[in-house]
């Protein structure tokens, strides 16, 4: 979908269809302000009547309205003025899109980001309306032997008033577009069945996305090259799988030569039946969903490529299977992690640490400026905090702020929970240097913090994401977070970096 600013009287715009907001019970927006006078106060006739009254989302299209050259008008319902939050501004913008859908226009012109909530600066209103219509342009078709229509809408312009700058909305315009793609991607990825997408697979779109931008350098590490490094823990998960494991390294450098690069560490488990500590069957399904870190490291890399960020950036993602298998890891087994410590394998569905555990050793190597990983880890992180907010855990007082902030202004928030050494005892084990769980209690602050002991030397953060990166029922599929989490706070280091 291409798409543009376009200012200038609204009267005299030519577009299949100007979308306009009503705030309220009748309450035109400023845009809206100005076609009803150049209407004769037709949109004022029209709302009279009470057709459009009621909570955002609500739309209500018009045909040949005097006074204009657009051949419509969509009037949507943005909420009562107390009640106008992002939440409902973006209901109203996906509301918008579906109604544009269904009369299958080629172009329209919005100005719904010029009546957003005063929450959202001039910028992050135009960004989030990007953002929220390209991702309710997201269809998943990959293994569908029937596709739908295209989509007729091919270009989508933004009103821009006259008190904007034009170059702070072709800016907002390019992020929502790059943050949008990254999305994509990792929703795409996420939805793809467990026997195409699995370990070998994320390797070749890493090396796709390097092909797309030549900046990125892709190295991926095979059995043999992790088995001469010492990395016990990782290899002992794929030992159940056919597939081989991979660990797959992204490297940018848009920064400074002497910059310390910004890693991000994704768990790549592309199908987790649980090993020999076998998952329930029901729902088991939705494992392949355990890519989901992985993903969005990929989608992040895509949305920093494109935006040609000033920093220095590394993608990391130990990728394997977690299947049943006479070789596959054993409750009591003990295995050596790449840092030397030993691990108790005490439940073999524990097994993202024993992945992620080796890519953070590996990561020291980089010297890095900060390290996050992202990983659908547990379910008890999913049981505390829902599919609201992803959970965060850090030592790093700066680092925490950072990554908050970041999922507030991107609306993709985490809430901060405890990293310890109050903990840390749970995991002892009798016969290796820890165990890979604790206590039924705290298991999400438990896991969190046995990734601790392997992020010592550099800032670390760790993002649980089990109950955000999909959805279930209806609506099931990937959400694509925590990619705008990611891209933002990528955003606001290369702010900083100048």
């Amino acid at each position: 979908m291409e798409l543009s600013i376009k200012s200038g009287d609204l009267a005299a715009r030519r577009t299949p269809c100007l979308m306009l907001g009503v705030i309220g019970e009748r309450q035109l927006t400023e845009p809206a302000r100005l076609v009803d006078q150049a209407s004769g106060g037709y949109l004022t006739q029209i709302l009279a009547r009470g057709d459009l009254d009621g909570e955002a989302g609500r739309t209500l299209l018009l045909h040949e309205v005097p006074g204009l050259k657009a051949d419509r008008v969509l009037l949507v319902a943005l909420g009562p003025q107390d009640k106008l939050d992002r939440k409902s501004y973006h209901k109203a913008l996906a509301a918008a899109f579906l109604r544009l859908a269904e009369i299958r226009v080629k172009e329209a012109l919005c100005t719904l980001h010029a009546s957003a909530p005063p929450s959202l600066d001039f910028a992050l209103a135009l960004r989030d309306a990007v953002t929220v219509t390209l991702d309710k342009g997201y269809r998943y078709e990959a293994t569908k032997s029937e596709k739908k229509p295209p989509l007729a809408l091919a270009e989508l312009q933004f009103w821009l008033a006259a008190d904007n700058p034009k170059s702070l909305a072709k800016e907002a315009l390019r992020r929502g577009q790059a943050l949008a793609a990254g999305v994509s991607l990792a929703k795409e990825l996420g939805n793809l069945p467990g026997n195409i997408c699995t370990p070998g697979y994320l390797a070749d779109q890493a090396r796709v996305l390097a092909k797309a931008f030549p900046a990125l350098k892709v190295e991926i590490l095979e059995e043999d090259d992790m088995a001469k490094l010492g990395m016990g823990a990782l290899l002992s998960v794929s030992r159940g799988s056919r597939q081989p494991a991979k660990l797959i390294l992204m490297h940018y450098r848009g920064g400074k030569q002497d910059a310390k690069p910004l890693v991000l560490v994704g768990k790549g488990l592309t199908f987790d039946a649980g090993g020999i500590s076998l998952k329930p069957g029901p729902d088991m399904d939705q494992m392949k969903f355990d890519m989901c870190g992985a993903a969005s490291v990929l989608g992040a890399l895509r949305a920093a490529l494109e935006l040609k960020l000033p920093l220095n950036l590394t993608g990391v993602i130990p990728a394997s299977e977690n299947l049943p298998d006479g070789a596959a890891n054993k409750p009591g087994d003990i295995v050596t992690s790449l840092s030397g410590q030993t691990i108790e394998i005490l439940n073999t569905d524990a097994e993202g640490r024993l992945l992620l555990c080796d890519a953070l050793t590996y990561c020291e190597r980089f010297e890095p400026a900060a390290v996050v990983d992202i990983a659908t880890l547990t379910g008890a992180c999913a049981i505390a905090l829902g599919k609201v907010a992803s959970g965060l855990f850090t030592p790093d007082e700066g680092l925490a702020a950072e990554l908050l902030a970041a999922g507030e202004r991107a609306n993709d928030r985490a809430w901060r929970l405890p990293v310890w050494d109050d903990y840390q005892s749970l995991l002892d084990s009798n016969f290796a240097d820890m165990a890979n769980v604790g206590t039924r209690e705290g298991g999400a602050i438990t896991a969190a913090c046995f990734l601790a002991r392997y992020a010592k030397k550099y800032p670390w953060a760790h993002l649980d994401i089990a109950g955000t990166a999909w959805l279930t029922g209806k609506e099931k599929g990937g959400t694509g977070r925590p990619v705008p989490l990611l891209v933002e706070f990528l955003l606001q280091r290369a702010e900083a970096a100048g």
